[in-house]
């Protein structure tokens, strides 16, 4: 029977969505500062992807590199952050917020889930979930408080290798939250996770690279790429989201 599999495609920015889009991808998280993890997007980055693309766009709502165990003073700009890009169009948000033990912070959790969803948006509790000690517990909360869709790569530092786990999570919970994997997928192991966990989306980077010469100067380096790539910059790949599409296209027609 065929799958209808949504690709999720991680942008860094403008050029990553209209790449996304070009490719077939469905929907985006939008980022900023994609080397870090990917922070908080600005709001003119997101109003020129909705008005150029008309993609479905969730925005990343993150004020730092690092955990996920805010303080008070960024909790408020996340607030402020989320309320914003809401407002400017974002068809949802990624957001995580843990306490210092990795548990869910069920206050700010539900906080950010009402907000989302009084502006009609999509609720995305990000792979801050990987880092909980007790997996079960926070998607039963998350489940709880109206989180709608869950990141994960199954507490693995790539998908393919948490495929146990995610597709665990997948039999218990997917009748009630969304399971989406992340970490590590590409068009060469995109059927495999299919296949093994049963899920219906993915989340890909489909990442590759752009020069910039003025990266390097005979004594100063911005470079924060490892070798051979120290000039350049990384960016989603148009071929690789469409080999993406075209690899779950395939395995859901098996």
């Amino acid at each position: 029977m065929y799958r209808d599999i949504k690709i999720e495609v991680c942008a860094g920015g403008y050029a990553d969505c209209v790449a996304a889009k070009q490719g077939g991808a469905d929907r985006v998280e939008l980022n900023g500062a994609f080397a870090l993890g990917g922070l908080t997007p600005t709001v003119p980055v997101l109003k020129k992807v909705k008005r150029d693309t008309g993609l479905e766009v969730i925005a990343m709502v993150r004020p730092r590199a690092g955990g996920f165990c805010y303080d008070a003073d960024e909790k408020e700009i996340m607030f402020a952050e989320a309320k914003n890009l809401l407002e400017n169009g974002a068809d949802g948000l990624a957001f995580g917020f843990l306490n210092a033990d990795g548990s869910v912070d069920l206050v700010n959790t539900r906080k950010m889930v009402e907000l989302i969803h009084r502006h009609r948006g999509t609720a995305v509790f990000h792979r801050a979930i990987d880092v909980t000690p007790d997996i079960d517990a926070a998607i039963q909360m998350l489940m709880d408080l109206g989180v709608d869709r869950v990141l994960t790569s199954g507490q693995k530092a790539k998908a393919l290798n948490g495929v146990d786990v995610i597709a665990e999570l997948q039999k218990k919970y997917g009748d009630r939250i969304q399971i989406l994997p992340g970490s590590g997928i590409n068009a060469g192991n995109a059927a495999e996770i299919l296949e093994k966990t049963g899920v219906n989306q993915l989340h890909a980077s489909c990442r590759g690279y752009r020069p910039d010469p003025t990266t390097m100067g005979e004594d100063v380096s911005y470079a924060y790429l490892p070798a051979p790539h120290e000039g350049d910059y990384d960016v989603a790949d148009e071929e690789a989201v469409c080999s993406l599409r075209r690899a779950a296209d395939t395995a859901a027609a098996a």
